[in-house]
Parts: structure tokens; C-alpha cells; sequence
């Protein structure tokens, strides 16, 4: 029985954090934020993925915390936006300035990292770099 409370007590909390992801991505607001100037952060997620809800929650934190960016996510299983980016994989992180795909990594969930990457980004420090375990340049 108690094994049973323990399997049942984390499909529920597995539940409540896939919940909770929902799609902002839509064409309309991507090319709004893009014409608008702004930083365009955009990341890719699935269900019952937790490095997914990491990035996210990162992610939800940059876009109160940075000025001049706006993050977007999507469900990587919609084929139609995953095709738009290219996009295989969740955890993929996107970063847009000036109509201009500048940064992608895949499986970064490191707070650390992903603000370092806005922050060059904004301050015009950030190297094209577009690899699985991008680094960043200056």
C-alpha cells in the first residue's frame, strides 16, 4: 500500500507540473515583438518533460527581469511550429534580435547560462552561435 501512495503521490505531482505548460507562441506575437525591437526568447517543451518545466520556470523569471524581451514557448509535438524553427527537440532555446535567429541550445536549464546569453544578447556582445551546448562569445 505504501508503495502504491508513493507511485500515486508523483504521477499527481507530474501531472500538476505538465499543467502547467501551456503554448504562448503564435506567429502574430513572434513578428509583433520582433518589429517592436525586442529580444524574442523562444523555447521548445513537452509534456511530462522536468528539464522542460526548469528551462521554463528560468525562462518565465528572465521576462520579468530583463527589459526589451519577450519569451515565447511552444509545444515541440506541433509540428506546425516546430517546422517554423526547425525544432526537434524540447529544451531547444532560441534567441531573436533583429529579425535574426542569434543563439540556439539544446538542454540548457542552468539560470546562469540562459541570462548570460540575454544579457550579451541585449548589450550586442552576443556571438552567432547556433550549436547543441552553445557557448557564448564575446
Amino acid at each position: 500500500m505504501k508503495k502504491f501512495l508513493i507511485l500515486l503521490l508523483c504521477v499527481i505531482s507530474l501531472n500538476a507540473s505538465a499543467s502547467e505548460k501551456k503554448t504562448t507562441f503564435t506567429k502574430e506575437l513572434f513578428n509583433k515583438a520582433q518589429s517592436e525591437g525586442k529580444i524574442v526568447v523562444v523555447s521548445s517543451w513537452i509534456k511530462y518533460c522536468s528539464s522542460c518545466a526548469s528551462q521554463m520556470k528560468v525562462l518565465n523569471n528572465a521576462d520579468k527581469d530583463f527589459e526589451n524581451l519577450v519569451y515565447l514557448n511552444f509545444d515541440v509535438s506541433n509540428k506546425e511550429i516546430s517546422n517554423f524553427f526547425n525544432v526537434q527537440y524540447q529544451t531547444t532555446l532560441l534567441i531573436f534580435k533583429n529579425n535574426k535567429e542569434i543563439y540556439r541550445s539544446l538542454g540548457e536549464t542552468s539560470k546562469s547560462k540562459i541570462y548570460e546569453a540575454i544579457e550579451k544578447s541585449l548589450s550586442n556582445k552576443l556571438s552567432i552561435s547556433i550549436n547543441s551546448g552553445a557557448s557564448i562569445g564575446s
